[in-house]
C-alpha cells in the first residue's frame, strides 16, 4: 500500500495541511500513522466528514427484509401478556445464556453450567474473583435494563454510563461509567477509535442520531447502528462489548422485540461484521448477523409460548 504526507493528501483531499494534521491528531483518519514527526496516510483513505458541518454519515447496506422478523414478533404479542410461569423460564434461560455467551465472547472461561451456578450465589473453585463478578455484574446489568423498559425510560448517556457501571462495579470502580481517558487499539480489527478528547462529542452526536436520524429505519437497524457506532467510539477503557450488547438488547426490548444471544461461536463472524461497518459504513453483514439471532430467540419464544 502506498502511503502519503499529510501535504499530499491535503491537495488531494482539496484542504489545507494543517487540517489534515489536525485530523491525524484526532484519529480521524483510519490507519494514519507516525513516522518520526511526519503523518504518513494511505493513499486510499477515506476523508473524513467534517464535525463542524451539518454533513450526516452515509449508511450502507441498510436494506434488508424484516417481514419474516416482525411476522414472528406479531405471533408473540398475540400472546400478550405472557403468563408467570413462561416469563419465569424465558427470563431464567435468558440471563444464563446472555451473560456466559457475552462475558465468553471477551475471554470469560466460565462454563454455561457454572455461570448458572454462580448467578445462584455459589463459587467455583479455581475461577478468578473477577470472572465471578464479570458474571454476577451482568445480571444486575440486565436487571437494570428490565427496569429501563417497564418504566419507559429513554436511551440516553445516562444510561449508558449506568449499564458500564454495573459491568466494571467492583472490577475497576474508577473507571466504571466514566468515558476514557487515553487512547486504545482493538486487537484483531482495522479501525482505530477516535482520541480520547473526542469521545464525548462523538458520543453525543450518535445520541443525537439515534434520536433523530435513525428514528426512520426499522427498529433492528436502529439497535444495529446503535451497537456499531458506539462500539467504533469505543468510549470506555473496557466493557466495551459487553455494553455494546446491552444497549443492542435494550433498543430491541424497547421496541418490543426479544432481546437475542450473539453466541460465542459467532464471535469472528461477529467481530468481522462490525469491522466491515466501521471501516465502510456498510451495515449489511451486521444487520443480516443480528437479525438471524432475533429469528432464533422469536423461534424459541414461540416455542416455549407454546
Amino acid at each position: 500500500m502506498k502511503y502519503l504526507t499529510t501535504k499530499e493528501i491535503a491537495s488531494k483531499w482539496n484542504v489545507n495541511d494543517r487540517r489534515v494534521r489536525v485530523l491525524c491528531e484526532e484519529g480521524r483518519i483510519e490507519g494514519a500513522f507516525k513516522a518520526g514527526k511526519t503523518w504518513m496516510i494511505a493513499e486510499d483513505a477515506t476523508k473524513p466528514y467534517d464535525a463542524r458541518t451539518s454533513i450526516k454519515k452515509t449508511y450502507l447496506g441498510l436494506a434488508y427484509d424484516f417481514s419474516d422478523i416482525d411476522r414472528l414478533k406479531q405471533e408473540i404479542d398475540q400472546h400478550r401478556p405472557l403468563t408467570a410461569h413462561v416469563t419465569r423460564s424465558l427470563r431464567e434461560k435468558l440471563i444464563v445464556d446472555w451473560t456466559y455467551h457475552s462475558n465468553a465472547i471477551e475471554g470469560n472461561t466460565l462454563t454455561l453450567t457454572e455461570t448458572k451456578v454462580v448467578l445462584e450465589g455459589i463459587t467455583i473453585g479455581g475461577k478468578s474473583v473477577i470472572e465471578h463478578l464479570e458474571a454476577i455484574n451482568h445480571k444486575h446489568a440486565i436487571e437494570y435494563i428490565e427496569s429501563i423498559i417497564h418504566q419507559d425510560i429513554d436511551i440516553t448517556p445516562n444510561v449508558l454510563r449506568s449499564i458500564h457501571r454495573l459491568i466494571l462495579k467492583d472490577i475497576d470502580d474508577d473507571n466504571a461509567g466514566s468515558y476514557r481517558k487515553a487512547n486504545v487499539i482493538i486487537s484483531g480489527a482495522t479501525h482505530i477509535p477516535p482520541n480520547h478528547l473526542l469521545v464525548p462529542d462523538f458520543m453525543q452526536k450518535m445520541f443525537a442520531e439515534y434520536t433523530k436520524e435513525w428514528s426512520q429505519y426499522h427498529p433492528v437497524i436502529q439497535a444495529c447502528l446503535l451497537h456499531g457506532e458506539f462500539v467504533k467510539v469505543h468510549p470506555f477503557i473496557d466493557g466495551n462489548g459487553r455494553t455494546a450488547r446491552l444497549l443492542l438488547n435494550l433498543a430491541l426490548m424497547k421496541h418490543g422485540y426479544p432481546p437475542i444471544v450473539i453466541t460465542k461461536h459467532s464471535r469472528l463472524d461477529y467481530y468481522d461484521a462490525l469491522d466491515t461497518a466501521h471501516t465502510t459504513l456498510d451495515y449489511s453483514k451486521f444487520i443480516k448477523l443480528v437479525s438471524s439471532f432475533l429469528v432464533e430467540s422469536e423461534l424459541l419464544w414461540l416455542q416455549i409460548i407454546g
